[in-house]
């Protein structure tokens, strides 16, 4: 399940062709709507927008992760630890776990309809403007397109680790001097600093790190139109919150 949350789901739709940064823009103009104002009805509109637009893109229901049931018990457990505050406080937490909800299944929706090879030219014209300012916005820009590269290959390790533990015979109570957690995360470490050797070696000989930098891809007609139905989505939600209250 964790392998795939980064990855492109290869379908072919609308949103899939949008410019990588037309959906980064879109994902901030939400989170920075709900950051303001996180009321009910406008989380109620996102909620809708989003699935909205996941039906646009075609991405089956198998894309969806399955969280595991401790996840949903730790929410659980939140609400029951405000439940003596009050009602009010319980609310208050589940309007603050479906915020987080939604920006999530942003991100999700930019990383399942945008290869990975897409994000760092994105960044680096969206920061353009900041290299007056002195900003290293190339080097940013592979750092964030490095570590959603890599980030996958890490959690697939870790899975292979614990199943290769798993095989392992298990030794009496007494005799056991090290945490197992312990041992998966340094192997895990030594595998991620060999795999980081050999991706710096690959980059080197493909030409350094400006090519991850480097695309033709630009904004055009239907990338202003996706922004102009965002901002209106946004625009009609803020309206929606003056009408209701």
């Amino acid at each position: 399940m964790s392998t795939v949350l980064l990855r492109q789901v290869p379908v072919s739709s609308p949103v899939h062709r949008l410019w990588a940064g037309t959906k980064m823009i879109g994902a901030f103009l939400i989170s920075v709507l709900l950051m303001f104002l996180p009321s009910w009805p406008i989380l109620g509109i996102m909620i809708v927008f989003l699935i909205l637009v996941g039906a646009l893109a075609r991405l089956p229901l198998g894309t969806l992760p399955r969280l595991p049931w401790w996840f949903w018990g730790l929410i659980g457990l939140g609400a029951l630890i405000n439940l003596p505050v009050g009602g009010q406080a319980v609310l208050r937490y589940v309007q603050v776990v479906v915020f987080g909800f939604i920006l999530v299944a942003a991100s999700l929706l930019i990383a399942w309809t945008t290869p990975m090879s897409d994000i760092a030219p994105a960044l680096a014209k969206l920061g353009a403007p900041l290299r007056r300012l002195r900003v290293p916005v190339d080097e940013l820009a592979v750092v964030v397109a490095l570590t959603l590269r890599g980030l996958p290959l890490l959690l697939e390790e870790i899975r292979v680790l614990r199943a290769a533990r798993r095989l392992r015979p298990k030794p009496p109570l007494l005799q056991r001097t090290t945490d197992p957690i312990i041992d998966i995360l340094t192997a895990a470490m030594a595998v991620s600093t060999r795999r980081a050797g050999e991706l710096g070696e690959a980059i080197t000989a493909r030409g350094g790190t400006g090519r991850l930098t480097a695309s033709s891809a630009f904004p055009g007609r239907k990338d202003a139109v996706a922004l102009l139905v965002v901002v209106a989505v946004c625009v009609g939600s803020v309206a929606a919150e003056l009408l209701v209250f």
